[in-house]
């Protein structure tokens, strides 16, 4: 007797088949996810140091914009990587 979760599970891939990736395709993925957190962390550093300078001076507003920045261009960062995995996976 199967559980609610295997069933549904079973309907699930019916509906949508899992999608095999090729050893290129996760190399691919890899490398791609490699870079996007190097290109994270280089940011939050830069930041990171600007809004400590930010706080030393006292310069709130200053505090406040550089906090929005890091999380703004962490979305951004975020989203350009989902959609080139997502390239990736339809085989683009």
């Amino acid at each position: 007797m199967k559980t609610a979760y295997e069933l549904a599970m079973e309907r699930l891939s019916h509906q949508t088949p899992t999608v095999k990736l090729t050893e290129q395709q996760k190399a691919a993925l890899g490398e791609l996810e490699s870079k996007c957190k190097a290109k994270l962390a280089e940011r939050e550093i830069f930041l990171t140091d600007q809004l400590e300078k930010a706080r030393v001076e006292g310069d709130y507003a200053a505090v406040e914009e550089l906090e929005r920045q890091l999380a703004s261009e962490r979305r951004v960062i975020q989203s350009e990587l989902e959609e080139k995995k997502e390239a990736i996976r339809k085989g683009a």
